[in-house]
């Protein structure tokens, strides 16, 4: 063989090798170790007694270019196996020996954009890599085929063309690895490398399989290391269903000697006997949904319902309805009722298609919302779903679509297929992003337990230069523990003691005599305890890795007898032995290393930390910290709750600086610092104590790793630092049985407790949270547990105070779970949090939560994701309620495939969610996994485009924008259709290129356009997001849904704009698009940079798109309850940044805020100052809306009364938001990651306070909103940090003017003339001028009348388009003299006639532009005879506006009155229609209490002084203490309303009576109460 020759084969067989998880030192090593030992075997083979027969045999050897087929091994009887040449990857099975480039076979098609992976091309980078020889990254690497390859049988070829088994079914000994279609498989190189690595290499042995042997083996001592046995084995028949789940196939093995023997057992696929278990469950729970229960797989999209609670506002309600189908040419409508069921609008509709309904059955009919993919249940009533409700929200048009059930695209549906495919977890994780690294192949390390016998055996044969062999012996030690993860086990340190040193091992404790080692029988003894420990090693690092072979049988291992852990009394103990992995910097940087053990039950500490002594770094085979030391806890096995774990923690001093010693004690001085950190249950899923020798991978301790540990250790890092523990063995296994509940249980009515004590107990009962309960808090609650039960919802904070979980503890804490009455499913929700991890504790909470319907269950789902963090085993109540639900609900099961396809970004639970996603994909059917794969397909595509629009420059972002939707245009042309991962009812079939764009915010967020699959429907709008993390954002949109719906229960509906927002991987993702809304930025800068320190900006927006009275009112009264809702939601959470740009108005008046990227009080900073000073944005510009102009109304008494009312509905409901936000700490999310944050909620709510304390402390939030300047200075700060974004294509625009009218739209202007000028007295006094504009085509001319101030404004905008020369001097706004005169106002008509004239004539650029004939298009207002003015802004709603009535009466008071404990409470709320003083002018008014009879003028109060208004607002409590329940009949209250005036000259406003003879105690009396000037009594 020639030099090039050799070269060749060496670099194709490194192509193979390279693929076996081995680093290229260790294949260098392994390949020379390997040639060197053949060339000895040959050497030895051809001077020994058999020579002769072994040249023989060599003769006969086949060789690359003529090799005789070995003969045929048949498969097993049974078998639905291809036997082939590798156990482990199918792929090679399709190598036949001497075939170069076989045909593809088929592959099944199976979703390929699951995995988070850079999209299409990654994915055909994927294939490129497979075309050369390469494996997939995702795929297991390929096997070392026998060096004697078996052919395939001869039914072979005729089963390739076979339809294959289902992809799902996952093994690895017939699955293939995926290839997109047009793609072939290139066998070249890796079947060349192959076969020389195993034909043209003599076996050292000669071995053939089944015993065969073609030369003389050499002979082996006992103690030399077992023959690894062949590469190729006879599969078993697969095992059945429910058996199959830990299955092993036995490697074929021939005859051999006696010796220390092994075989590596091929294992399938569910390797872990958890997971193994797991899947066994899913077969079970999928079963009993059967695809042919129609109910439960309908294989579309229902349309969500709300709950009973909110049918309220919707029943009673006339309703119109516009049903279209194929049955009729026309569509028809109908007024309907909202109780209205939907099969009686079937029905009716059916009636004007079909004279006889005798043969039609309802059922067979489905109505669909038009534009969207979604289904109405017939059952339900109209008022009952969301989309009526919405429509009726927003005025809507309501739409239907009338078809047939048969004609409904159907394919998310499961098939019978599908139910026929067995649950599995391989497949589907491939599926998925894999950070965790592969473990090595049994194929590897066969490779490498090949290299180590070879070199055992020459060491022990040897008799010269033993040095070389011992530092060959020591290599291939070291490559072997190199490739099971770096570990050196004590065992092996010291069998390589009893060598000498060589150069890759120095250590001052092996041996220094090197003559020990002549003797034969001292190197066998040394091999035979080298080779005991590398297998012990081995089946460690099976057991920990899970890989796919296993040095015994699962069935063969013995089983135990059973032990109650409540009746072991053994302390709690075990062995540290050493820290393997050690970075090389922690040895420079870092010294005196310990470990710190603690035991934990949901977060709380069991006993004192145990710790270590402190160690250096050591250099073994690798650096090594080793303790070698017992840790015993004083804590007994049966003190151990079911659910404790063991943390270690592995802290470090760092290393000192070079320096002078005083630098040098202040270093010494720092802390210790944290390095790592790994959790571990101590009991497993069976509840069996752990016990035996432990491989922990360490976490990395980051500032957010304390707030949810991960039970699982950390392999899914390739370097991180891994522990080795020792916990006792015994023979038995020490099993956690859970006892049964306390038969003796009382229960005991609340009012039997002392008055002292009932008072304590509901104020820890109603005012405190579990995550802030003081131990005397804890010790009230436990010991008065029984007093409790009527307390449903304080089941938590019962359980919280529990002090111990322990076995003989259980009975009694069970028993209150199985008496306790829950009468709300979501205070289950409480339950779920990591303080309590119990199982039984966790199965109760499910069960409450099993009666919550599917539309509310998508409220609490991310919640419900989060949780599973703090179940202690994979298996679960709240994994398999979890997938019941998604079997039984599309949406259910799409919104959980997202939620747990973004968990997977967290790195500590990834693989548990993998696992869960795995089980999702499952339980799920074909087609819905199809959709999945063309969702994530397309979301990946979109975060490239994305990612270059935000590289791109500014200039060039449109373009580049253009380009990348060509990808997307080119999905669709792919697949034919895609829902949107923000509703599945949203399908779509293309994308409108030329209506998407990119805002211009630093995030760069596209706008997309993209087509409705739907003919019936508009286009869909969204906004994608890649670089901010939306997590936050769908967290503070689920909580202000949730208070929205918790308002509506309550029957006050604050008319909330409700959006969607979906985080769809690592910072990307998509928000619904709100029509016909626009920022406060955009409104207010109609009225120049400055308008966001004017006071009318949003009304005359307003006033734009209502034009009409009746319009403008419904858009006011919609703003004041948003307006109010906002301010409430965006206080209790503390959302800051909100600039005017997060801020958005919808033209029917409804407000909403979008962009959370700041919440529960991190406000946004500049330097040291912060940003948000304000309690929640209310500035004066929104008062301006609410009272109608610039001065309070009683509309502003209405505003403060909705937002505490609903202020104080949220803070009935605290313990439901403090524990949805607690479940999230766990999340990722920055600002919510410790308890603090968390308290800033509790602060919020206040739930320590009462109603009326409440209520005052809100309205002072509202005056001090209300007040600050620094809302505004922000606005306009934004503002001018805005304008360098502005873009050339935003043409300014009218603010008076709703829409852009054109000469194309409206017909050239012939003439202008401004033919008179009229008085009026709205918005301000002033003059209006009518002009009379004739054009072309038109028949008669058209009257506008427009202000001086519009005028300027439209001169305003055409300089921001035009240079001055173009355009007219316009008249200046500075006049001497009365402005607003008559003889003024002449002036000025003449000065606008000569501006109007020159700007019809000037340039047609200039003339004809689009601001121009906006300008004199006719609005609403025009149209009213000229010299009428209307009063729009003044003008007030009958219902809440209030007239002072002729004679004495000089307005009224609103007071809520109660009386409670001897005490007389009297809120002032509210005064309307005070009359001005004499002068004029508002007074400053305040309110003065007597409560009569009081001779001696001691029962005076009074409240603060309102400055300059007639309608003002106070909310203060006045309070009147030791009144006697018998004293209230012969009490009365004198109130007198006070002008606080110059020199303490007050000014009687008006007075009132008001008995209390009538007064309820307990109860609030609310009522206005009329002021009188005469002095008379006014009874109740």
């Amino acid at each position: 063989m020639s030099a090039a020759q050799t070269q060749s084969d060496s670099e194709q067989r490194w192509g193979c090798l390279e693929s076996l998880g081995l680093s290229p030192r260790e294949l260098v090593l392994a390949e020379a170790l390997q040639m060197e030992y053949d060339a000895l075997s040959r050497l030895k083979q051809d001077k020994g007694p058999g020579g002769s027969r072994t040249s023989e045999s060599s003769k006969s050897t086949p060789t690359r270019t003529e090799r005789p087929l070995p003969r045929p091994v048949p498969s097993p009887p049974g078998s639905n196996l291809r036997p082939g040449l590798s156990g482990s990857d199918p792929m090679l099975n399709l190598i036949q020996p001497g075939v170069s480039n076989p045909s593809r076979p088929f592959y099944s098609k199976e979703p390929l954009y699951i995995l988070e992976n850079q999209g299409k091309e990654d994915y055909e980078g994927t294939s490129r890599m497979l075309s050369k020889g390469l494996p997939p990254p995702d795929e297991p690497p390929p096997a070392v085929p026998p060096r004697n390859p078996i052919p395939q049988p001869d039914s072979f070829m005729a089963r390739r063309g076979s339809a294959p088994r289902d992809v799902n079914l996952f093994t690895p000994e017939v699955d293939q690895p995926k290839l997109p279609s047009g793609d072939s498989m290139n066998y070249d190189n890796l079947n060349d490398s192959l076969m020389r690595l195993n034909g043209d290499w003599p076996s050292p042995r000669g071995r053939r399989v089944n015993g065969d042997q073609s030369g003389k083996p050499v002979a082996r001592s006992k103690t030399l290391p077992p023959q690894v046995p062949p590469r190729t084995y006879l599969p078993g028949q697969m095992s059945c269903r429910s058996n199959r789940r830990v299955s092993a196939d036995p490697v074929s093995l021939g005859s051999r000697l006696n010796g220390f023997g092994y075989e590596l057992f091929q294992v399938s696929e569910e390797r872990d006997e958890e997971v193994a278990a797991f899947c066994h469950m899913l077969d079970v729970l999928r079963s009993a949904y059967p695809c042919s229960e129609r109910s439960k797989n309908t294989g579309f999209v229902w349309s969500p319902s709300v709950a009973q609670e909110e049918l309220q506002q919707g029943l009673g309600v006339s309703i119109k309805v516009t049903v279209v189908s194929e049955h009729f040419r026309e569509p028809l409508t109908f007024t309907c009722d909202g109780s209205s069921t939907i099969d009686l609008l079937i029905y009716q509709t059916l009636c004007y298609a079909h004279d006889d309904l005798d043969m039609i059955d309802v059922s067979d009919y489905l109505l669909k919302v038009c534009g969207q993919e979604e289904y109405l249940n017939n059952s339900q009533t109209l008022a009952g779903l969301e989309y009526i409700q919405q429509c009726l929200k927003f005025d809507w048009d309501i739409r239907l679509f009338l078809t047939r059930r048969s004609s409904v695209n159907t394919e998310l549906a499961r098939t019978l297929e599908d139910d026929e495919t067995l649950s599995t977890m391989n497949h589907s994780i491939l599926l998925q992003e894999r950070p965790i690294k592969q473990t090595v192949t049994r194929e590897a390390l066969t490779l490498l337990l090949d290299t180590f016998h070879n070199e055992a055996e020459s060491f022990v044969l040897s008799e010269v230069e033993l040095p070389l062999h011992v530092e060959r012996l020591v290599q291939s030690v070291k490559a072997l523990c190199s490739s099971l993860a770096a570990v050196e086990t004590p065992d092996i340190t010291s069998a390589l003691n009893q060598l000498p040193a060589c150069p890759c091992r120095l250590q001052p404790r092996v041996q220094k005599d090197v003559s020990v080692l002549a003797k034969r029988e001292t190197r066998e003894k040394i091999v035979e305890r080298l080779t005991a420990a590398i297998l012990d090693l081995v089946e460690l690092y099976c057991s920990t890795f899970n890989a796919n072979f296993h040095t015994v049988p699962p069935s063969s291992r013995p089983t135990a007898p059973i032990q109650e852990a409540g009746m072991v009394t053994n302390v709690l103990s075990f062995s540290v032995h050493a820290a393997h992995r050690i970075p090389i910097t922690w040895a420079a940087s870092y010294e005196g290393f310990f470990l710190s053990c603690s035991l934990t039950h949901g977060g709380a500490e069991l006993c004192a930390p145990q710790h270590t002594s402190k160690q250096s770094v050591s250099k073994y085979l690798f650096h090594l910290v080793v303790w070698d030391q017992r840790i015993c806890f004083p804590v007994q096995i049966n003190q151990l709750p079911r659910e404790s774990q063991l943390t270690v923690t592995l802290y470090a001093t760092p290393l000192p600086p070079p320096g002078g010693a005083e630098e040098k004690s202040k270093q010494k001085a720092r802390s210790m610092e944290a390095l790592g950190w790994v959790t571990m249950p101590l009991f497993n899923f069976r509840h069996v104590l752990t016990c035996g020798r432990k491989l922990l991978g360490l976490w990395p301790s980051t500032p957010g790793s304390g707030n949810a540990r991960s039970s699982t250790p950390n392999f899914s890092q390739p370097d991180s630092v891994i522990l080795q523990v020792d916990f006792p063995t015994s023979s038995f296994e020490v099993r956690f049985s859970t006892p049964p509940p306390a038969e003796f249980s009382p229960q005991y009515d609340f009012s039997r407790l002392d008055q002292s004590s009932q008072k304590q107990l509901q104020d820890v009962l109603h005012k405190k949270s579990l995550f802030w309960l003081t131990p005397e808090h804890r010790r009230s609650l436990w010991e008065k547990r029984y007093f409790c039960h009527s307390e449903s919802s304080r089941l938590p904070l019962i359980l919280a105070s529990a002090p111990s979980w322990e076995w003989a503890c259980l009975p009694d804490i069970y028993a209150l779970l199985r008496q306790w009455v829950c009468t709300n499913h979501l205070d289950a929700l409480g339950l779920l949090h990591a303080t309590f991890p119990d199982q039984e504790c966790r199965r109760t909470a499910v069960q409450w939560m099993d009666s919550i319907s599917d539309p509310e269950l998508l409220d609490f789902l991310p919640q419900l994701v989060q949780a599973l963090k703090y179940e202690c085993y994979l298996d679960s109540p709240l994994v398999r309620f979890l997938l019941r639900r998604a079997i039984g609900d599309v949406r259910i099961a799409h919104c959980l495939f997202w939620l747990l396809k973004d968990a997977l970004q967290d790195s500590q639970f990834s693989v548990r969610y993998q696992h869960l996603l795995a089980a999702l994909l499952c339980c799920s059917g074909r087609g819905l996994r199809d959709e999945f794969d063309r969702q994530c397909w397309l979301v990946n595509i979109l975060a490239k485009v994305a990612q270059r629009v935000r590289d791109a420059s500014p200039s060039s972002r449109q373009a580049v924008l253009r380009e990348g939707l060509d990808e997307v245009k080119q999905f669709f042309c792919i697949n034919s259709s895609c829902r949107l991962p923000l509703n599945p009812g949203l399908l779509v079939k293309g994308i409108n290129i030329q209506s998407c764009s990119y805002f211009n915010s630093n995030a760069v967020p596209l706008k997309l356009s993209f087509q409705n699959m739907d003919l019936l429907g508009d286009n869909i709008n969204v906004i994608f997001k890649s670089g901010d993390d939306l997590r936050q954002d769908m967290l503070t949109l689920q909580v202000i849904r949730i208070m929205n719906k918790i308002w509506i229960q309550e029957g006050l509906d604050m008319r909330m704009v409700i959006f969607r927002c979906f985080s769809t991987g690592r910072s990307r993702g998509m928000v619904e698009m709100i029509p016909n809304a626009e920022t406060l930025r955009k409104i207010q800068v109609e009225h120049g940079v400055t308008g966001s320190f004017k006071d009318r900006p949003l009304a005359d927006w307003l006033q734009k798109h209502n034009p009409t009275d009746d319009e403008y009112e419904k858009a006011v009264e919609n703003f004041i309850y948003s307006c109010a809702g906002c301010c409430v939601a965006t206080y209790i959470l503390g959302i800051c940044d909100r600039h005017n740009d997060n801020i958005m108005l919808k033209t029917s008046g409804h407000m909403f805020h979008i962009d959370f990227g700041k919440f529960l009080g991190h406000a946004q900073m500049f330097g040291n100052i912060k940003r948000d000073r304000a309690p929640f944005v209310f500035t004066s510009d929104m008062a301006y809306v609410i009272n109608g102009g610039d001065k309070p109304s009683s509309r502003f008494h209405d505003f403060v009364d909705l937002c505490c009312e609903a202020y104080n509905l949220i803070r009935k409901h605290a313990h439901l938001f403090l524990n949805l936000l607690g479940l999230m700490l766990s999340c990722g999310i920055p600002e919510l990651s410790d308890l603090d944050d968390l308290k800033y909620v509790y602060d919020a709510l206040r739930p320590h306070e009462s109603e009326a304390d409440a209520t005052m402390y809100f309205t002072r939030l509202i005056e001090s909103s209300l007040g600050s300047v620094a809302t505004k200075l922000n606005f306009f700060i934004h503002n001018l940090a805005q304008m360098k974004f502005a873009s050339s294509e935003e043409r300014p625009v009218l603010s008076f003017a709703p829409r852009v009218y054109t000469l194309k739209s409206d017909g050239l202007i012939r003439s202008l003339f401004v033919c008179n000028h009229i008085k009026t007295y709205s918005p301000n006094k002033g003059y209006t001028y009518v002009v009379k504009v004739e054009r072309e085509g038109q028949q008669g001319a058209t009257l506008v009348q427009r202000s001086f101030e519009e005028f300027h404004e439209l001169h305003g905008k055409l300089r921001l388009i035009f240079p001055s020369s173009k355009l007219p001097s316009f008249p200046s706004r500075f006049m001497i003299g009365r402005s607003r005169g008559e003889a003024m106002a002449d002036r000025r008509k003449d000065e606008l006639n000569g501006y109007v004239w020159h700007l019809i004539h000037a340039a047609p650029e200039v003339a004809q532009c689009d601001l121009v004939y906006t300008f004199f298009h006719p609005l609403p207002r025009d149209e009213r005879p000229v010299g009428t003015a209307v009063n729009t802004l003044n003008n007030k709603p009958a219902e809440v506006s209030w007239a002072p009535i002729p004679g004495k009466v000089a307005g009224e008071v609103k007071l809520s009155i109660s009386y409670k404990s001897d005490k007389l409470f009297i809120m002032v709320m509210h005064i309307r229609g005070l009359q001005p003083l004499q002068d004029g002018t508002d007074p400053d008014p305040y309110v003065k209490l007597y409560l009569l009879p009081d001779p001696q003028k001691t029962s005076k109060r009074k409240t603060k002084a309102a400055r300059r208004t007639c309608n003002p607002t106070y909310n203060e409590m006045l309070v009147y203490d030791g009144i006697p329940r018998g004293d209230l009949n012969q009490r009365s209250i004198h109130l007198r309303v006070l002008g606080e005036g110059a020199f303490w000259e007050n000014t009687l406003l008006g007075e009132a009576f008001i008995l209390l003879k009538n007064l309820t105690p307990g109860q609030h009396w609310v009522d206005w109460h009329q002021l009188s000037l005469g002095g008379s009594e006014a009874s109740r």
